[in-house]
């Protein structure tokens, strides 16, 4: 088949980058290529099926990789100006108590995809599903992709194929190998706002385990970076928000990257030698499991104390010496770990790494190939959990799609 601008990938960016194509170049045909039998399947998964869609505190502090994700998205039109005015979804902020998370009103992704099916129907934007591309062939005047039982030739090319992450939605890298094959540059390749790995045996007696408080990516001593929220501990793995906006990390710092937990934040060293001071008065004739018992749920209090002094934890809370409870307080404010690893790509829900920025100019055209445009996950950037990669999503498939439908109305269409 033909179109003049084909676009792999019917996630959150590619189906942005449709619709501005579209309204760059109304008369240019269109062509969503999807490999799974429909397109928005990852949209409708995002934010427990709530689609956090943006977010109201986006800094530079919240995306990670060499291209300028920031920069892109502070020109583009925003969430408001994108789904109330443009779109018709009305939008909330701080669902389910994330600080300056944007969600549907409705609170259902499925609110999203819809208004966006709505548009591309609207605009007359064709969807090529069950198509999955296998190869993309450079020609004189456009690019052939090898895929599904015929091939498709097109004038533009747009990439939005994501990376890595949840690849039961389509994501599973295929377009970012075809992309090195052809020359592409690529950052370090790993799972992002994802849980991070440690030693089971470090995990022992911890599982289930919930517990608020502040924690911290540490690297030779040196504090990376601090997140505060519900930290989860699981068989291997320590999971909740605040670890996977430490996740990105891992790729810089294999091998030497440690998680450090302060697990009362809010209460000083003094402080909390005043209160266990009392405790062993008011408590001493029980045993050196309830020690904290007053503070943290059984497994997490047992753990603690077990983990910094070495007796048996029947004996009593009175014959506790001052070098000892010096210890269990050590555990609660620096509670340490050694990172071993990232989840496996289905847990993840974002690629660190991707295509190098240097492989892009500033509207998202590859400096390779005249005529391609990249966006979304499948470009070198991560933004935390909380609508930032989703905000790049839409942005960076504002940016992509509008530029080419303007280049090929330029070309004479």
């Amino acid at each position: 088949m033909k179109t003049d601008i084909a676009i792999i990938g019917g996630g959150a960016s590619g189906l942005t980058a449709a619709i501005a194509a579209k309204e760059a170049n109304i008369g240019a045909r269109v062509t969503i290529v999807e490999k799974l039998p429909r397109t928005g399947k990852k949209i409708i998964a995002s934010g427990n099926g709530k689609c956090n869609l943006s977010n109201m505190l986006l800094s530079e502090h919240n995306y990670h990789g060499s291209v300028d994700a920031l920069k892109i998205i502070e020109k583009m039109p925003d969430y408001n100006s994108f789904f109330t005015d443009y779109l018709g979804v009305m939008c909330v902020s701080g669902s389910e108590g994330r600080e300056g998370g944007i969600y549907p009103r409705s609170n259902s992704s499925n609110t999203i995809v819809n208004a966006m099916r709505m548009k591309l129907d609207e605009l007359g934007i064709e969807e090529l599903c069950g198509c999955e591309v296998r190869g993309i062939i450079p020609e004189k005047d456009g690019f052939t992709l090898i895929g599904g039982d015929d091939n498709i030739r097109c004038k533009r090319l747009i990439i939005a194929a994501g990376g890595y992450a949840a690849p039961t939605f389509g994501t599973d890298g295929g377009i970012m190998r075809l992309l090195k094959n052809m020359g592409y540059k690529t950052a370090k390749i790993c799972p992002a706002v994802a849980p991070l790995r440690v030693s089971p045996d470090k995990l022992k007696g911890l599982k289930g385990v919930r517990v608020k408080g502040e924690i911290s990516a540490v690297s030779g001593g040196e504090i990376l970076r601090t997140e505060r929220g519900e930290m989860q501990f699981n068989d291997n793995n320590i999971s909740g928000i605040c670890v996977f906006n430490l996740a990105y990390l891992f790729s810089e710092y294999e091998g030497r990257l440690n998680l450090k937990a302060d697990l009362l934040p809010d209460m000083t060293w003094n402080e909390l030698k005043g209160y266990l001071e009392n405790i062993r008065k008011s408590r001493g004739k029980l045993p050196l499991e309830e020690l904290l018992t007053g503070i943290f749920v059984k497994n997490l209090a047992m753990y603690l104390v077990k983990n910094s002094i070495d007796r048996p934890l029947t004996d009593k809370i009175s014959t506790l010496k001052n070098n000892e409870l010096s210890a269990v307080m050590s555990r609660i404010k620096a509670l340490e770990f050694e990172v071993c690893g990232c989840s496996p790509w289905q847990n993840s829900q974002s690629t660190m790494g991707g295509i190098h920025a240097s492989c892009v100019d500033e509207y998202l055209q590859s400096r390779l190939h005249r005529g391609i445009y990249l966006c979304g996950e499948i470009l070198d950037t991560a933004g935390d959990c909380g609508g930032y990669n989703l905000q790049w999503a839409w942005s960076s498939g504002m940016l992509a799609g509008g530029s080419c439908g303007k280049s090929l109305k330029g070309a004479g269409k």
